[in-house]
């Protein structure tokens, strides 16, 4: 979308480019989700005010996105590994929801591949997630929780 090129370097794979007129560093780990932190870390120091962390949130509905700041780990094994390595909690997170399966073990789920319907959900999301960055970055992160909290995907696009 912002034709950003992402290139392996080390455990991430990293791009530098401009969105909405700004300058940003994408990464991307390439480790195992638990070390995650410590590849983000060997790239770039973070500047909690900067930074923002877009990933899955089991807890939410499938198709959900949530903009929010602050707040733990929820769990999230990539994400208590940047709290632990950069030692703050106060970053910019965009998390996209998928949902869980009581039935199947969380480690089990996460592994799994989407169900066709599902599947293009998490399509659209991961879209309107670059969207809500986009948003973060143009117009601030209260903007972008006002315009994308509410916000369910579904098969014919957007809904409330």
């Amino acid at each position: 979308m912002y034709g950003i090129d992402l290139k392996v370097r080390g455990n991430v794979e990293r791009g530098e480019g401009v969105i909405e007129g700004a300058p940003v560093t994408l990464i991307k780990p390439l480790t195992y989700m638990n070390r995650s932190g410590a590849a983000v870390y060997s790239q770039v120091r973070m500047n909690s005010s900067q930074s923002i962390v877009v990933h899955d949130d089991i807890d939410m509905e499938t198709g959900r996105l949530k903009v929010k700041t602050g707040g733990g780990a929820g769990g999230h094994k990539g994400v208590l590994s940047i709290v632990e390595t950069s030692g703050t909690r106060d970053f910019i997170r965009i998390k996209i929801g998928v949902g869980k399966d009581s039935l199947i073990p969380v480690d089990e789920y996460v592994l799994m591949r989407f169900p066709p319907g599902e599947a293009r959900l998490i399509k659209e999301a991961v879209s309107q997630a670059t969207a809500a960055a986009a948003c973060v970055i143009s117009d601030g992160v209260a903007e972008a929780m006002n315009k994308f909290n509410k916000r369910l995907v579904g098969p014919d696009g957007i809904k409330s």
